[in-house]
């Protein structure tokens, strides 16, 4: 990665309010808010951290974005799973370079960012043509080319196919994941793991119901999100508290 920005890549504005915005650095683009505007010559060639002043004056902090910037501020059709809830996903699921996973549910491919970033093999199936050009797109566009040789998504109804060869995961966003477990049963390699996200707990039921005698270790759980106001010695939860977003159920398989 170059010390500088560069044209094509993409940059985290960030105003004194603490506001993002995500934007790809054109030597011809101009970023644009009611605060005036910031020409793109003016970052290409800085490093990340300098401080970008817009022709009202308003000054920006400019930054690469991480990946939780770019899961919160990317271009997206379906919901994403959010990043409080894709970190445990990935540690429930225990996912690592080299795991062969089978998603299904791509949606805007957060979940799927996330594991390439860990080093998986995706092979994926979605039901809807756009959400999977999305995917791909942003796979792409922060990850880059050499994440999609890693990344084996097509369209396909994970209801009632079933993809070929063996997985280590099986990770299910979808809403009806345990019409799955039967797909599921026969792709995993013996103490493979199955992780699926529901944002109903009625879900995460029929999911933990739909495991037989094959199953060991089911788990549930939600993940809260709660900031802190530090400011000084005046130290305080802040109001706004990020709770129930989706209950996570992962489960071991070893064989009927």
């Amino acid at each position: 990665m170059s010390a500088v920005f560069l044209e094509g890549e993409k940059a985290l504005f960030i105003d004194s309010k603490k506001r993002r915005y995500l934007v790809t650095l054109n030597v011809e683009g101009e970023f644009h808010s009611h605060s005036g505007f910031i020409a793109h010559t003016s970052v290409i060639g800085e490093k990340p951290g300098v401080v970008a002043e817009s022709t009202k004056g308003s000054k920006y902090t400019i930054l690469r974005p991480t990946l939780e910037d770019f899961v919160i501020e990317m271009p997206r059709g379906a919901q994403v799973i959010y990043p409080k809830d894709l970190a445990p996903m990935c540690m429930l699921g225990d996912i690592y370079p080299g795991a062969r996973v089978f998603e299904t549910g791509i949606g805007s491919g957060a979940l799927s960012m996330t594991m390439l970033r860990w080093g998986a093999h995706i092979t994926g199936l979605e039901l809807r043509e756009d959400f999977l050009n999305r995917a791909k797109s942003n796979v792409k566009s922060f990850l880059g080319e050499e994440a999609l040789t890693r990344y084996d998504v097509s369209l396909g109804d994970s209801y009632e196919d079933v993809p070929e060869g063996e997985f280590d995961r099986v990770m299910l966003d979808l809403p009806e994941p345990w019409r799955v477990t039967p797909t599921a049963e026969k792709i995993l390699v013996p103490g493979g793991l199955l992780v699926a996200y529901t944002p109903q707990i009625t879900q995460a039921v029929q999911v933990r119901e739909s495991m037989g005698k094959g199953w060991v270790d089911q788990r549930t759980i939600e993940v809260l999100h709660r900031t802190w106001h530090i400011e000084g010695m005046a130290v305080r939860p802040d109001h706004r508290m990020v709770a129930h977003t989706a209950f996570l159920t992962v489960a071991r398989f070893i064989g009927a």
